[in-house]
């Protein structure tokens, strides 16, 4: 017995109810019959669109090599884009969400955090004006059609074989990463091709890469041309960090930049916005924050210069100009791919390609030397 919606083979999750067996591990997304597999209709074919798309800048070679390499392989196997922050992956699939649209096929940008979902849709409405496009998240869900739809990997589950074409940004990111409902959810969804994005692909993905059921396309420079920036690291006692970050945002504050600090824990973000509130203007964003949106709006409208987070602040928000310090960044809860996403915020800009990182330890960490070397390497290679 196999769970048409999220691929369970575990008969321990399966009960047998009035109507017929139905899978409890995916029971959440509503409760879907085993039988059923054979009964989901196919979608209403679609028009051919003539999306005109719209970049603020043009590609650069790089850029435009991979995309197009991505438009051909794409048409018959999965693909990864492996490409560093800030290297303009959302760019480089544009031209492959436009090819398909123009054969009048489904295509969707799936994203595992609501914040990302919200950026994203706005930058796809700008690339194309043509299109209807719209976000598919907590908070907005009246709306689940158009042209080009835009979601959170939960979300999914609303559209059973439906895309032609599904692009799976940050697969690595925690809700999607390790959880076998999403992961089924997401290939049910799609009956073509998925292609994923990501600065830090798991090891599940490289393993696909290395047999074969996953083609790799690779990009180590971001389309400005200027290095990754490389962390300082600082290692030293609790309270000695601690007014390592005071002079460092001191310093941030004479010079009129904007900082992100990250934190490990939602306690300890909102235990370090209240003792630095008393010296600086700051703000704190975590999952628990009720006012995520609103102080999104005053970080990118400048009005807010300082902002402690947690890893929801990690991947897919672009500041310009933003400064980095990790507090704790040997923490348990940082690994390499989350501490290369959250120095991947510094120097995404052409305004801004370069700026400050710093990473504030107890001790020496693998995960933290192992990002420092990765980014070097692929400063190197780039």
């Amino acid at each position: 017995m196999r769970c048409p919606r999220c691929f369970n083979e575990d008969p321990s999750w399966f009960y047998l109810g009035s109507k017929g067996w139905y899978c409890r591990r995916c029971i959440v997304f509503s409760r879907m019959l085993v039988y059923e597999a054979a009964e989901l209709p196919e979608p209403e074919p679609k028009e051919p669109l003539d999306p005109h798309l719209r970049l603020d800048y043009p590609l650069t070679p790089a850029q435009q090599q991979i995309s197009d390499q991505l438009c051909e392989l794409s048409e018959t196997q999965d693909v990864l884009v492996d490409a560093v922050c800030g290297a303009g992956k959302t760019e480089i699939v544009m031209a492959c969400l436009q090819r398909r649209l123009q054969r009048g096929q489904q295509v969707a940008v799936a994203v595992a955090r609501r914040q990302v979902v919200l950026e994203l849709a706005k930058r796809l409405a700008s690339a194309f004006p043509d299109l209807s496009v719209i976000p598919v998240c907590q908070g907005y869900t009246q709306k689940t059609e158009a042209d080009l739809i835009v979601c959170t990997t939960h979300q999914l589950y609303r559209y059973p074989r439906r895309f032609d074409l599904l692009v799976l940004d940050e697969p690595d990111a925690f809700p999607y990463k390790g959880d076998p409902v999403l992961h089924g959810i997401a290939r049910v969804s799609c009956r073509g091709q998925i292609v994923y994005t990501t600065a830090t692909p798991d090891a599940e993905l490289q393993a696909r890469v290395r047999v074969g059921t996953l083609a790799q396309l690779k990009l180590n420079r971001r389309p400005h041309g200027y290095d990754l920036p490389v962390p300082h690291v600082l290692i030293g006692p609790g309270i000695w960090l601690l007014v390592q970050l005071y002079r460092w945002l001191k310093s941030k504050q004479k010079a009129g930049k904007q900082a992100l600090i990250f934190v490990p824990t939602i306690q300890e973000c909102y235990r370090l916005k209240a003792l630095f509130s008393l010296r600086f203007a700051c703000g704190a964003l975590t999952s628990k924050s009720e006012d995520q949106d609103e102080t999104l709006r005053k970080l990118r409208a400048k009005e807010l210069p300082f902002c402690f987070a947690t890893t929801v602040l990690e991947r897919g928000v672009t500041i310009s100009g933003v400064d980095v310090c990790v507090m704790l960044a040997d923490h348990s809860v940082f690994d390499e791919a989350s501490l290369i996403q959250m120095i991947g915020r510094v120097g995404r800009s052409f305004a801004c390609p370069q700026g400050d990182g710093l990473f504030l330890c107890r001790q020496r960490s693998e995960a933290v030397e192992r990002c420092v070397k990765r980014l070097k390497e692929a400063n190197a290679a780039g």
